[in-house]
Formats: C-alpha cells, structure tokens, sequence
C-alpha cells in the first residue's frame, strides 16, 4: 500500500475528520451574524467565544491525560456526540423567535469542553492507524482537507445564512459531528498499550500510582510535561509557534480596519482572507510532496513567512501585494502542520502523545488572546503600524531564530541518512481487524 487512504482505518478517520472540519468552518461566520443579530452587541459576541475559549483553554492537559489513558477512539467519539448537541441546541436556539444569548453561551461552553478533550485524539488516532512512512502523506491529506474546508466553509455559510438563516449553520454542523462519530465507531480501537508509560529514554515508570494499582492525574501531567522539555527543538519551536498565534490575532484584529479604509474596502479582507485559505491549502499539497531533511527547522522558518502581510498592512502595501503576502504566509502555515504533526507522531512514545499535543495546544490557543487584547491597545495608543510592525520582527525574527537551536538544526538528519526523512520504525497499522467494543473510558 503506497497510499494513505488505501488503509481502511485511515479512510475513515479521514472521511470522518473532513466532514466534521468543513461543519466546524461553517459556524464562525454564522455566530457573528447570528449573535449580532439577536442582540446587536459586539461584547454579546465576546461573551459567548470566551465561553468557548476559557474552558478549552483549562481543560485541555486533562484532556491529553485523558488520552493517553484511554481509547482515544472513543474518546473522539464520545467529545463528538457532546459538540453535535450542543451545535444542535444552538440551531434548534436560532430557529426560535427568540433566541436565548444565555443558552447560546452555555451550549459553547459545552462545546469548549467538549473540544478540549477532544483535540489532542487526532495525532494518537492518525499515528495508530498509519506506517510510518505514509503519515507525512496521511498528515498532508488531513491539512488539505482543512484547507478546502476554509476555503469553503465561508461561502456555505453566506448561502445558509441568507437563505435559509444561521441556525441551519449550526444544525449542519452538528450533524457533521453524529457522521464523524459513525465513522469512528466503526474504527477499530489503536492497538496501544498504555498499562505503563515509558519515558523517552525508554525507562519504564510504575511510581507514583493511587492505591487502587493507577496513575495520579498528577504524575500522568508531569510526565507530559517532562516529554515537552526533554526536546530542546519541541519546546523552543512551541514558543516559536505562539508568537505565531499572537501574531496571527494582531493581523485579525487590525486588518479588517485597514483593508477597509486604506486598501479599498471590506472586498480586500475578503480577498485577503480567501487567499490565505488557498495557501493554506496549496502549502499542505506541498507537504505530501516533498520530504524536508531537517523537517523542524524547514517548518518553523516557513513561520516565519508571517512577517510578510503584517509589514504589507503596516505599509500598507498595494492591495495586490498584500493579498500575495498572506497567500504565501499561509502556504508557510500549511507546510509545517503535516510535517510538525509527522514528526510529533514519530519522535514520542504513543502513551505519550496526546498530552505532549495537548501541551503544544495550550500554548498556542494560549497566545492568540494576548495579541487580540494587545493589538487595539497599542493601536489606540501608537498607531495600527506599530502593533503590525512588532509583531512583524517578532514572528520572523523568533520562528527563524529556532535555527540557532542544536535539537532544531539536527531533528530529521539521522533519519533522513538511515532510513529516509520522516519516516522510522513503526508499529504496524490498525486496518483489518474488525471493531472491538470499547471499555467504558474517555479522552479528548
């Protein structure tokens, strides 16, 4: 098998994943209108994203706990059947005359939960279902899938919005959710064994567990957090990576300003903002194609392609540039994904994955609210250029400078001489058996 989607269990991890992420890139567009609609206010809509986002933010390394504990497979599962009622309470809401803003806030932060749980799955199910030599394929696939998601998402949500209203929106999210959750169920569950945790030079650990013979919550985070920092190239490029975050909220917070005063109105966000999702896409075509000898250090200064549309905004350049600048940042973006992703799956012990992933969400979500607070304050106070310009040095000159970093400079030569970049010894792929009923336990 040469190709990712000829293992069944990829397959249905993948259809699954792609319907859920294309539900998911409806519902932005419709919340803002919908929310505004119902109440008119601005903070009405803050109120309920931080619902969703301080939740998500809390949980999220319990959630990596979690699975690395338990079935990943039946913890993604079990978090999509949460997040398709909660989207379909939220539509049913919409649909009504009068729809409740305090329903609407706690139906998201169900859905915050719900995600943190459910967001560190995806690495441990793809590295369970994938050989080691198919995953950068496999990753490339699924960030292709998220880019065309972007790209259309969108524009299926303008139809359904205006044609039929915003509560549609979020019924086809939540639909999407049930679908994904049928296909996971059919999954077979990863065959890991996560009696013990091994530690990454290969030590066996069975200390402190709870006097029932298991691990404490404590511990089980601990030792996450003790994979993050034995790596010098995670750690560093982690920090790289939420100054990419920050970065990317300062560009959103203050471009639909200057696109709409300086660069010919709310048409040059639009193209700025569709162009972005086709580099996104394009960039993670480019990732299954070509296979980095140094895949960290090939990502990371691919990051750095951010400082472009922030100096272009600052300029601001000519619209055409500006458009050109985000389409190659965000190609920047879908390159690394599918190789960080690859890598992450190869370098770290299975019983170990999702709370290192949970981790390397944290701080990534963690950043981008600093720059949406950040971003206006010092807008109000210097001007939109000095904002734009800080982040602009700061994102190039952090995500480049991962390369002074040994671990950065040296991740990948090894394998690429003994066994071909990216890829290594790996167990063999879930895809024949037939599904097992899974144990009563739960993950993200």
């Amino acid at each position: 098998m040469n190709h990712p989607l000829r293992l069944p269990g990829f397959r249905l991890l993948f259809l699954g994943r792609t319907i859920s992420t294309l539900g998911d890139a409806v519902v932005p567009a419709a919340l803002a209108i919908a929310v505004t609609r119902a109440t008119g206010s601005s903070a009405a809509l803050a109120l309920v994203l931080g619902c969703a986002m301080v939740p998500r933010l809390l949980l999220l390394p319990f959630g990596g706990v979690a699975g690395d504990r338990f079935d990943p497979r039946l913890v993604a599962l079990t978090t999509d059947l949460v997040r398709a009622v909660a989207q379909l309470f939220v539509g049913l809401e919409l649909l009504g005359d009068r729809p409740s803003l305090s329903h609407i806030a706690l139906a998201s932060a169900v859905g915050g939960v719900a995600s943190a749980f459910a967001m560190p799955t995806a690495s441990p199910l793809v590295a369970a279902t994938v050989r080691g030599e198919l995953r950068l394929r496999a990753n490339a696939l699924l960030g292709t899938a998220t880019g065309a998601a972007r790209l259309g998402g969108p524009a299926l949500a303008g139809v359904l919005v205006y044609t039929a209203g915003p509560g549609w929106a979020f019924l086809l999210d939540g639909a999407s959710f049930v679908l994904s959750a049928v296909l996971l169920a059919r999954l077979p569950r990863p065959a890991i064994d996560r009696t013990d945790r091994t530690d990454h030079a290969g030590h066996t650990d069975r200390t402190d567990r709870t006097p029932d013979g298991g691990r404490s919550l404590r511990r089980d985070l601990a030792d996450g957090w003790r994979e993050v920092r034995s790596r010098d190239w995670y750690w560093t490029s982690l920090i790289a990576h939420g100054v990419w975050n920050g970065a990317s909220a300062v560009l959103l917070t203050l471009g639909p300003l200057i696109a709409a005063t300086r660069l010919g109105g709310d048409g040059a966000w639009v193209a700025l903002t569709q162009a972005g999702a086709v580099g996104l896409l394009v960039g993670s075509l480019i990732a299954g194609k070509v296979r980095p000898r140094r895949p960290v250090l090939a990502g990371n200064l691919a990051l750095a392609l951010y400082g472009l549309p922030l100096l272009a905004l600052a300029g601001p350049a000519p619209v055409a540039v500006a458009v050109a600048a985000q389409a190659v940042a965000m190609a920047g973006l879908g390159f690394l994904n599918p190789v960080w992703e690859t890598v992450v799956q190869q370098d770290f012990p299975a019983g170990s994955l999702a709370r290192v992933t949970s981790y390397d969400w944290l701080l990534s979500l963690g950043a981008a609210p600093l720059g949406y607070v950040l971003a206006p304050l010092a807008a109000d106070a210097w001007g939109s250029r000095v904002p734009l310009l800080t982040a602009a040095v700061l994102v190039t000159l952090v995500c480049a400078g991962t390369a002074a970093v040994p671990g950065v400079r040296r991740h990948g030569v090894r394998q690429a001489t003994a066994r071909g970049p990216l890829s290594g010894p790996e167990p063999e792929p879930v895809t024949e058996r037939p599904p097992v009923r899974a144990r009563a336990q739960v993950k993200p």
